[in-house]
């Protein structure tokens, strides 16, 4: 059989499938199956800069609202001697998964700004996180701000996060950025140790019937592979930093394209949550039936089989190989 150790940020894993950010963390059970179905590592569920942010105003409100409507009152509740917050409970459950599983588990941050992140990602690596994960993304609507500004925050939180930790830094991102490999770059000259490309986001839905917009969840499918496996072809072949490949793994086939493009490790979420965790078991034994019958001894010597700079054709990538399909799909047409 095909070796499928492989490391990712510096961490040793068994294979590279590992259950991306979602509900599987919310249960411990669950993370437990994901482990016997043979996942390698799993990311928790991000824990949202809104939520605490919200949490904070919420909790605020209520302890002081009338606090000055008579003279008499200075507070209408007593101080909670303990109050119980999303990140402490978030925290909770890490060191519950921590205690349960062996493989290793990377926690996930959602926010765009340095705020409490810092702390926040102390305690996460005190709870016993093997590796932090920075999901950043903002839906830009200001005209007036720039795509530099946006990009120097992000180098910002990146740069603060890695400072004052010492577990691996890795950093997930949408596809939306101005200049993707400049990012990268500066990016993991701030202290990223890997990135995972891409974040998929939750677009609104438009019922003209109610003329209402509806939040929606689609799962991916394979199609969507083909967008970050490009740019992991690319970014592989200019950094050192390690890849993550995040959208659209649904077949053993999706892995071996995932892990020839130079990706590391792929995440699975929309396919587990469509057959079940323990189709992780058939994405690996398909995984290790393709290497054995095309000659592959390990995922090592298969990794970047497909990068940019490996392959005989490096146009593919680029937009010459754009122009050429335009024109073969015309000829088929016309």
């Amino acid at each position: 059989m095909a070796e499928l150790k492989t490391s990712y940020l510096g961490l040793p894993i068994k294979n590279p499938l590992v259950a991306g950010a979602s509900p599987f963390t919310l249960q411990l059970d669950v993370v437990r199956q994901l482990e016997d179905s043979g996942a390698g590592a799993v990311v928790m569920h991000s824990l949202f800069e809104e939520e605490i942010t919200h949490e904070s105003l919420e909790l605020d409100y209520f302890l002081n609202k009338g606090t000055e409507s008579q003279p008499e009152a200075q507070t209408y509740l007593p101080e909670p001697r303990n109050i119980e917050t999303v990140a402490d409970k978030y925290i909770a459950q890490l060191r519950k998964i921590k205690e349960s599983v062996e493989i290793p588990v990377i926690a996930s941050l959602n926010g765009t700004t340095p705020g409490g992140w810092v702390r926040l990602a102390r305690e996460l690596q005190a709870a016993g996180a093997d590796a932090l994960e920075l999901n950043i993304y903002t839906l830009v609507t200001d005209p007036t701000l720039s795509s530099d500004q946006v990009e120097k925050n992000y180098i910002s939180l990146i740069q603060e996060v890695c400072k004052h930790v010492s577990i691996p830094v890795a950093v997930k991102l949408s596809p939306f950025l101005t200049t993707l490999p400049r990012f990268l770059a500066r990016a993991y000259k701030a202290g990223a140790e890997g990135f995972v490309l891409f974040n998929r986001f939750m677009q609104p839905a438009f019922d003209i019937e109610s003329l209402e917009v509806e939040r929606k969840a689609r799962l991916s499918t394979s199609a969507d592979l083909a967008l970050p496996a490009r740019w992991i072809a690319i970014a592989s072949s200019q950094l050192e930093a390690d890849f993550a490949l995040s959208g659209g793994v649904h077949s053993p086939e999706d892995m071996v394209k995932a892990i020839m493009a130079g990706a590391k490790v792929s995440y699975v979420v929309s396919a587990l949550l469509a057959n079940g965790v323990k189709f992780a078991e058939r994405l690996l034994k398909g995984l290790n039936a393709w290497m054995d019958k095309n000659g592959y001894e390990s995922v090592e010597k298969m990794r970047g089989t497909l990068r940019l700079d490996k392959i005989e054709n490096p146009a593919a990538y680029e937009r010459a190989n754009y122009l050429r399909t335009l024109k073969s799909f015309d000829e088929r047409v016309l």
